[in-house]
């Protein structure tokens, strides 16, 4: 079943955001949301997690084990390539400087997945999904994680290895400020094209912006009734 279901994503999980991100983190728990998605990044700036943040390794374990799911989030969340025009204007629009994969060939998408997989791995996490930053997706990265991984994310479905999950991804935007005026009229009205799952990110960064933290405040009170699940749960 997935009639009335809240999925919340918490993106760009790294050493530098981690106060923030433990807080956002306690004000979901505040307002009833039990579990959520932890988008980890392994590797931020190319240092380890493990190696530079091992407090937020342990959390990590800790959120785990009280109900929280951990999914990658690529390796470094930067821009690791330079596609082609007009692909790359997509991609700056998707992620600016976050589009890790797209202008990767085959081979370093796969090397930067498997890195980032084994780093995890390495600090005691599995991630069952993936989650592309900036939802910046290629056919080659694509190719890597769909028998990798159980699951993964885009901006409007949720992917999982026996069916798609059509729900439309609520993501404010804040790195420019054209997304900054524009994403909350626009997520308020893409929240009731959701049928059945309410798919909910949240960003460090939203809680910079007062209009943000009270649109994300208007969502979860939409969202009142509805199940908190993580995404490994739609996944099965």
């Amino acid at each position: 079943m997935t009639e009335g279901l809240l999925a919340v994503a918490l993106h760009d999980v790294e050493p530098r955001s981690f106060v923030r991100v433990r807080e956002i983190r306690q004000w979901l728990l505040d307002r009833g949301i039990w579990c959520v998605t932890l988008l980890v990044i392994p590797a931020a700036d190319l240092h380890p997690i493990g190696a530079r943040a091992p407090a937020l390794a342990a959390w990590l374990r800790v959120r785990v084990a009280a109900g929280d799911a951990v999914a990658q989030h690529g390796l470094a969340h930067k821009a690791g390539g330079v596609p082609p025009w007009p692909r790359s204007i997509l991609a700056r629009w998707q992620a600016g400087a976050a589009a890790e994969f797209p202008g990767l060939s085959a081979e370093e998408t796969l090397r930067r997945v498997d890195a980032g997989r084994r780093l995890l791995q390495e600090i005691g996490l599995n991630p069952r999904g993936f989650v592309a930053p900036g939802y910046a997706y290629t056919r080659a990265l694509k190719d890597v994680i769909g028998p990798s991984f159980d699951w993964f994310a885009e901006l409007r479905r949720v992917r999982t290895r026996s069916r798609c999950l059509n729900s439309p991804a609520l993501c404010l935007g804040s790195s420019t400020p054209l997304k900054r005026l524009l994403s909350p009229p626009l997520v308020r009205a893409a929240r009731y094209a959701a049928r059945g799952i309410t798919r909910l990110d949240i960003h460090p960064a939203d809680f910079d912006l007062p209009t943000h933290v009270s649109m994300l405040e208007s969502l979860l009170t939409g969202a009142d009734g509805c199940e908190a699940v993580t995404y490994n749960q739609l996944a099965g």
